[in-house]
């Protein structure tokens, strides 16, 4: 039924027809014809029809993968009179995610592998998962945590963190984490819009073999979250250390009694988890997604884009602040083992990953784009040092990956891994564009829309084009959308931050390519969200701690994405009269930002201008002077008309 794809000029690898008969979207393709009648014969036709007929394409995911309904749906897709906020999916049924993971228990692969820059590989069995998950949950159940309870962690990239999700969700509470290099300011401002009851804390973390302890910050944290009743410690750091007063000690809550790990069916729009992604105004938005939504979305991703099979070894390297941890830890559900690694990608050196893969057999791995860019200009040649056996697959992330990455992966690691370009965002907790197992890998190019994610491009006149560059929309809903913000009444955060325009369309903020073979190309922002390593980071976040300062009077920050998969982040200060640009000042900025919150809000540059430029409403022009760092001239990228102070733009054609 599935015809090899036509291999465009300069395909870098093309699946073989034993590759594409033995993946997971062949076998989903026959089981629509067996059980639907549907006769496929390419990945367009598949994708045109998920996108054309979303009730029969979600149902038949639900099917394929034997999603467990405790009460049955009622009805697919229910659309609110007008756009897509407030859409319902499987309405009436319910579900349990941490459920769904439980089905793969077994005593062949292990659950978890762990290992960090201070602890040797190890494993952790279903069975030992299940006990703490268990343990876990009685010990919450005992602090009152039940369905809907808000349930906390800063914690690094171990299997406590697991655990604590795993546990949280079995009782249909909701989570939320933050990496431990996140400052205390930034913690609390996530944390504290959502008033959790529990909060999991490790004693501090390592990186390029510095031991960071934070210690110091618990006192902080819990003065500023008075709703937190119960401190769980993990002492990663320091496990002989003596345990702080007011706090409970993870090894005694797992010694919690209990009789067997139950799961509280919850409804398919319960909410699940709050991720934060930071905006230009206001604290971070607190995006709440449903247990149901991520549940279907996370399954037909990692099985029919990634391919992953049960007992396959799947690390995505992240932090437990960054989606694509979440989005790893879905890899249990499809019955993979998951993969943790704590600490720096590149201590003792830059091969530390490439290692780590062959020490832990991993099949599949995936990272920022920016760390494959940092190999390849190392002149690494991890493929012909290290070996590699048992890799399967490789994701790129977080950043366009340029030609230049992907040749690299071909020629460095291995000729025959299928390199995944995946791209989507906290937002939906997924992608939008990724892998197809029978398409060919293409320098530079996605290699296709997902199932059931209608992404177009449109041009400036609100048209979708094809091989020109557009704007990134999504016309359709999706079950992993955000059901809402937290605290966000009438959702107008929501509604701001994707259909400012239309409310029928979603306006995802990067400029792309589809081309006429179904790819696609990225090639940035075309917003003022800046994103580093596939973190989004909010510019008022930064404004906040830079103009707290008294020698700064106002601020300008933007994102800056190079040809050759550099990124940039230049801050622009105004300075009150008595101050100039010293070095000191320059520290002082760069370390105020660190501490607030987190390295990755340090900028590259800093530079000294006489004023931001202003809309008349009051607006500061990050996107125009984005694009006139980008090249553009000032009177192309805004009207004079529009501004408070129009001579302030053409000041950045000279830097």
């Amino acid at each position: 039924m599935i015809q090899p794809t036509a291999s465009p000029n300069g395909a870098l690898w093309t699946p073989s027809a034993r590759f594409q008969h033995q993946s997971r979207l062949k076998h989903f393709i026959d089981h629509l014809f067996v059980k639907h009648g549907l006769y496929l014969r390419h990945y367009d036709d598949l994708w045109n029809w998920s996108v054309t007929n979303l009730d029969d394409f979600w149902e038949a995911v639900a099917a394929y993968f034997e999603i467990q309904f405790h009460t049955p749906y009622q009805d697919i897709l229910i659309r609110p009179r007008h756009g897509m906020i407030g859409t319902r999916w499987f309405t009436g049924a319910t579900v349990n995610y941490a459920e769904h993971i439980f089905r793969n228990a077994n005593t062949q692969y292990p659950a978890l592998l762990f290992a960090s820059e201070k602890n040797r590989l190890r494993a952790l069995s279903w069975a030992e998962l299940a006990y703490q998950v268990g343990a876990l949950a009685q010990f919450l159940r005992q602090q009152g945590v039940g369905a809907g309870d808000r349930v906390v962690a800063l914690l690094p990239n171990v299997p406590e963190a697991v655990v604590g999700f795993l546990a949280t969700q079995s009782l249909g509470a909701v989570w939320s984490s933050c990496s431990p290099d996140f400052g205390t300011a930034s913690v609390l401002d996530r944390f504290g819009q959502i008033e959790p009851k529990v909060l999991l804390m490790a004693d501090g973390y390592t990186y390029n073999g510095k031991a960071i302890n934070k210690l110091a910050d618990l006192g902080t944290l819990r003065q500023g979250l008075p709703t937190v009743q119960q401190i769980i410690w993990v002492p990663f750091l320091n496990p002989s250390a003596l345990t702080p007063a007011g706090v409970i000690l993870w090894e005694e809550v797992i010694r919690t009694p209990f009789t067997e790990l139950v799961f509280t069916p919850v409804p398919f729009d319960h909410p699940m988890w709050v991720l934060f992604s930071s905006g230009t105004t206001g604290k971070p938005k607190a995006i709440t997604h449903s247990v149901g939504g991520c549940l279907i979305e996370h399954l037909k991703t990692l099985a029919l884009h990634q391919d992953v099979h049960p007992g396959e070894r799947y690390f995505w390297y992240s932090t437990t602040g960054w989606m694509m941890w979440n989005f790893s830890v879905a890899s249990l559900l499809v019955g993979a083992t998951l993969v943790l690694y704590e600490g720096s990608p590149a201590y003792p050196d830059i091969n530390r990953l490439w290692q780590f893969i062959e020490q832990a057999q991993i099949t599949h791995f995936g990272g920022g784009a920016a760390y494959f860019l940092a190999c390849m200009r190392a002149g690494l040649t991890p493929g012909k040092t290290t070996g590699l056996r048992s890799l399967r697959t490789i994701g790129a992330t977080g950043s366009p990956l340029p030609p230049e990455g992907f040749r690299w992966v071909y020629e460095s690691v291995r000729s025959d891994v299928w390199l995944i370009s995946f791209s989507g965002g906290t937002d939906v907790c997924s992608g939008f564009v990724g892998g197809n197992p029978l398409a060919p890998v293409v320098a530079g190019e996605i290699q296709c829309r997902l199932l059931g994610c209608k992404v177009e491009a449109y041009d400036e006149h609100g048209e979708p084009v094809r091989e020109a560059l557009g704007e990134m929309m999504i016309l359709e809903p999706m079950p992993s959308m955000p059901i809402y913000f937290w605290n966000d009444p009438n959702n107008e955060r929501y509604r701001n931050s994707y259909f400012e325009n239309d409310p029928d369309i979603w306006r995802h903020g990067d400029w792309i390519k589809i081309t006429d073979r179904g790819s696609v190309i990225i090639y940035g922002r075309s917003d003022a969200t800046l994103n580093r390593d596939g973190v989004r980071i909010g510019t008022a976040e930064i404004y906040s701690a830079v103009e707290s300062l008294p020698e700064v009077a106002d601020s300008l920050v933007v994102g800056i994405e190079l040809p050759d998969g550099n990124y940039r982040m230049p801050l622009f200060v105004v300075l009150r009269n008595e101050y100039a640009l010293t070095d000191e000042l320059i520290n002082k900025i760069k370390q105020t930002l660190k501490i607030q919150y987190s390295p990755r809000h340090v900028p590259d540059n800093i530079y000294q201008i006489a004023e931001v430029p202003y809309t008349i409403s009051g607006k500061k022009m990050e996107t125009p002077v984005k694009k006139i760092l980008m090249g553009q001239q000032a009177n192309r990228v805004a009207s004079p008309d529009t501004m408070r102070n129009p001579g302030a733009l053409t000041a950045f054609e000279h830097i």
